[in-house]
């Protein structure tokens, strides 16, 4: 049975669209990728790869308790964005903050909707959910610290980040039809009418809504998520809902290794600019290219103002934030077989 929920967006609710991301929610959902078969997450394997000693150090056996089959996690610990960047520790005070009931309750409910009885680790601990609580936000900290701060998630903040860049383009150049049509194929759009249609959404979301939801004038958030398999939908009475959506760029997550660029373009530019410009086929901040590229930000910018004064690269800034990210001409210039050979052109 293909579970159906539809919002009405009224011009209000469409003008007043944002986007939003959690690192604290990434994490969280990141603990998919130790529990399904890889092929679920391709592009997370060589990072996982590179980063499996150091689970090894953590608190691994209540870690993978938090995602339930087939993928379900405690809605208590992915709370909501409160602004466009919601920074990690922001969002783990608010979950150390969590009543301890409504911590048993969503653990309870995330097997429950899965079908699955609770695993010994949390059968045991949840009878005082208070030190539960306790010791989940000390593990999701040392796995934050340990595993995803250093390298991971300054990719990852790049990916997502020239997500919101595309959409937000999208949305200003193509107006809602584009937006909604490029965003998963779980999503349609037509008079006003946003739907979500999926056969494998957990069944107590929407068993709890059911048919139209009235937005009535409270807004969208989006939410670009490199671990959401299908748009996902989050209601609150008082707020505006909350979709997360697959974001694009997520296969530049599969290396952990950087593209050199062929010979004849570090010929031309340079083996640090050739580098620099095969990254940039999504918008990347420089900061986000310093930490593929194991330099400083400075040493970047010095070779980022060089191609741009080329006209290989161009800027934007999306909030607190630029994006560096190819021009058509730079695009031509990392694929040599294109260009034009001896005694043509």
């Amino acid at each position: 049975m293909v579970a159906t929920l539809s919002f009405r967006l009224e011009v209000t609710d469409l003008s007043a669209t944002s986007f939003a991301c959690s690192p604290l929610t990434e994490a969280v959902l990141s603990l998919r990728t130790w529990v399904n078969p890889p092929a679920k997450y391709p592009w997370h394997q060589a990072w996982l790869r590179h980063m499996r000693p150091k689970l090894q150090e953590l608190d691994v056996e209540l870690l993978r308790s938090l995602i339930a089959p087939p993928g379900y996690s405690p809605d208590c610990l992915t709370p909501r964005p409160t602004r466009p960047w919601t920074g990690f520790t922001e969002g783990l005070d608010i979950v150390r903050n969590t009543p301890p009931d409504i911590v048993q309750r969503d653990i309870e409910i995330a097997y429950r909707s899965a079908g699955y009885p609770l695993p010994r680790v949390l059968r045991e601990a949840i009878r005082q959910p208070d030190e539960l609580l306790q010791r989940i936000t000390s593990a999701l900290q040392q796995y934050w610290s340990r595993c995803l701060e250093p390298a991971w998630w300054p990719r990852a903040r790049s990916v997502l980040a020239a997500d919101i860049v595309h959409r937000a383009r999208t949305l200003a150049e193509r107006g809602a039809d584009g937006l909604f049509a490029d965003l998963d194929p779980r999503i349609s759009w037509r008079d006003g009418i946003l739907t979500i249609r999926d056969e494998n959404l957990r069944p107590d979301f929407f068993d709890s809504c059911s048919g139209l939801v009235e937005v009535g004038g409270r807004g969208l958030v989006l939410n670009p998520s490199l671990f959401a398999r299908g748009a996902f939908p989050e209601i609150i009475p008082d707020g505006p809902p909350v979709i997360a959506y697959p974001a694009r760029g997520r296969g530049d997550m599969a290396e952990y290794s950087v593209a050199e660029g062929s010979p004849t373009l570090r010929k031309l530019l340079g083996a640090a600019r050739a580098q620099l410009l095969v990254l940039l086929s999504e918008p990347v901040t420089t900061s986000g290219l310093a930490q593929r590229l194991g330099v400083t930000p400075g040493a970047v910018s010095q070779h980022l103002s060089i191609l741009l004064a080329a006209g290989l690269v161009t800027r934007a800034r999306h909030g607190r934030n630029v994006l560096y990210e190819r021009t058509p001409l730079g695009t031509q210039l990392c694929q040599p077989d294109t260009w034009p050979r001896k005694g043509q052109g």
